[in-house]
């Protein structure tokens, strides 16, 4: 339960208590709608979505089993749609800060990748902008043919995940209750912790918001909650969770610790 509440104070608790959706196989049309409702939500920063903007040609090929949910989620990226909402009125760097969390379900790891996906942009367009994300191996290997995509590093819990993917996400990450464009900045989020390689520390939103805000000083200190699985030799099957109190300066390290010893965190607030 006091994981529950650490979460609930970031605004993730949501992603604690649920997951990930799939289309499994023999599906029933109730299967494909919930399905169809969380790419859009997922793809679409959380949008409202009005009724004249729907895909109806892609959700009727996802109905007949035509196309795979990855297909849908290609489909929705590749729309006019996206572009109105995301490409047009940002930033490009904003744009694909955006496309990592809305695609990939993680912030951007380095300069290199948004380095990558500008020159990408530059000299083959849109589409294959677009298709890198969802072509990626990280993509079939984290959501294959059908899953939806969900925002990944908000749990420690995955090979070649970084340390600071967690609060990176938080920082583009505003509540369950926000959308992307409700934000109101074009201007990109990340610049100064991925041109210097370094990550925010991670404190709880206001009283009353989902922001996720993130911020800091050298000087604080941080509560890091763990939950760990049990010995493979154990009888015990329940996990456990603790508390380690950390020094901002030995943030960064400790997570990258927790998370190559294979413990989940499950949050990161101040004392």
């Amino acid at each position: 339960m006091a994981g529950l509440q650490e979460a609930g104070r970031l605004g993730i608790r949501p992603f604690e208590e649920s997951k990930p959706i799939e289309l499994r196989p023999n599906w029933a049309q109730d299967d494909v709608q919930s399905v169809m409702w969380a790419v859009y939500r997922q793809v679409l920063g959380n949008e409202h979505l009005m009724q004249s903007e729907r895909l109806v040609s892609s959700e009727s090929l996802l109905r007949q089993g035509k196309i795979s949910v990855r297909d849908f989620v290609r489909a929705i990226a590749q729309s006019e749609l996206y572009r109105e909402k995301f490409l047009y009125p940002n930033f490009h760097v904003r744009f694909i800060e955006l496309n990592y969390k809305h695609l990939l379900g993680r912030a951007p790891y380095d300069e290199s990748e948004i380095s990558y996906h500008l020159d990408l942009y530059t000299s083959q367009g849109y589409e294959a902008e677009i298709n890198s994300y969802i072509d990626s191996l990280e993509y079939q290997q984290s959501f294959g043919e059908n899953v939806v995509p969900y925002y990944r590093d908000f749990q420690a819990d995955r090979v070649g995940q970084r340390a600071t993917g967690f609060s990176r996400l938080l920082h583009l990450y505003r509540g369950y209750a926000n959308s992307d464009r409700a934000q109101g900045r074009k201007q990109p989020r990340l610049t100064w912790e991925v041109a210097r390689n370094t990550s925010s520390p991670i404190t709880a939103p206001d009283s009353g918001s989902l922001s996720g805000a993130v911020g800091g000083g050298r000087g604080d200190v941080y509560r890091i909650r763990v939950m760990q699985s049990a010995s493979p030799n154990s009888t015990v099957v329940r996990r456990s969770t603790t508390e380690l109190l950390v020094p901002y300066n030995q943030l960064n390290n400790k997570m990258q610790q927790l998370n190559r010893a294979g413990s989940k965190i499950v949050s990161v607030t101040p004392v």
